[in-house]
């Protein structure tokens, strides 16, 4: 079997709603279809890309390598189909772009060389902001446009947003902890672990948000901005963490391995989208980045 296009869009679909049954319904095909093109993408590529539960399926960490490179491949394929209509290298012109730490470092790269593929002419300036910056400067003027962590933002009722993509949160945990060894884990669980807090952007209020819907508060015993620091701490079992799958990777600096692992509980994901004045006009670029911007849109309303 050779994967093809087809079996990327099954596993995509399958990937980001979590249920066999929901991917058969978005891509109008029944669940046998999808369930055997999983099991033929899986000994095609030699390793399992879902654990399968009670309640659906879970990325492996293979498996949301996987997703990744999945997702540009059915970009690519989009976009080849696209641009013949859309390659506009003659469109001219200054955006202003405000951005995230996070989505600079984990979004915004890849999006952005496809742009500047496709528009050539157009010169952008980035922007790194907080979040509270970005609305304050989208509210004046002084941004068009952002591309940035879409939940935390306070003042929608100046400011638009579209969101593009969803990451899951999950627990990361090193090789060796015993939650791995629960069939279900859940925040109460995870409440007396030492937990590595991650700070920037609104990264602590909003994990105290759904830690504080169920009662609860994590045992914080290290707070940093440093991603990486985190991903070393946790290999090394000096801590546990939820973040999202988009800064997920399965082996530290040190080259130690770790795990992610669902949890039982209702934990909201890492929406990051675009954001813009409410009843602005936007300018030809800004317009031409948001086109762009929908068109790699991989996400199920």
């Amino acid at each position: 079997m050779k994967a093809s296009l087809r079996h990327f869009r099954i596993f995509v679909a399958t990937a980001e709603t979590g249920q066999v049954s929901k991917a058969a319904t978005i891509l109008f095909t029944s669940q046998p279809v999808i369930t055997e093109a999983i099991k033929a993408l899986e000994a095609e590529i030699g390793v399992k890309l879902f654990e399968r539960h009670a309640k659906g399926v879970t990325l492996t960490s293979e498996g949301t390598v996987f997703l990744r490179h999945a997702r540009s491949v059915l970009t690519a394929a989009a976009e080849a189909m696209r641009a013949p209509h859309q390659v506009r290298h003659d469109m001219t012109g200054t955006l202003k772009l405000a951005c995230t730490h996070t989505v600079a470092g984990y979004y915004l790269p890849m999006l952005l060389a496809r742009f500047k593929r496709k528009f050539a002419g157009i010169r952008v300036e980035l922007f790194e902001l907080t979040r509270t910056k970005i609305e304050a400067c989208l509210i004046s003027g002084e941004i068009e446009l952002a591309l940035c962590l879409t939940s935390p933002l306070e003042h929608l009722d100046q400011i638009d947003t579209d969101v593009l993509t969803r990451s899951k949160r999950r627990l990361w945990l090193s090789t060796s902890h015993p939650l791995l060894e629960h069939k279900r884990v859940t925040l109460r669980d995870v409440e007396s672990e030492p937990y590595i807090m991650l700070t920037v952007d609104d990264a602590e209020q909003t994990t105290m948000r759904y830690w504080e819907a169920v009662g609860l508060r994590p045992n914080v015993t290290f707070r940093t901005t440093s991603i990486e620091a985190i991903r070393n701490l946790v290999a090394e079992n000096l801590g546990v963490t939820m973040l999202s799958d988009m800064v997920y990777r399965s082996w530290s600096l040190d080259n130690t391995r770790l795990e992610a692992l669902t949890l039982g509980d209702a934990v909201p994901s890492m929406d990051i989208g675009l954001a813009w004045k409410r009843d602005s006009e936007l300018g030809r670029c800004a317009r031409a980045f948001v086109d762009a911007c929908r068109a790699t849109k991989q996400i199920v309303e």
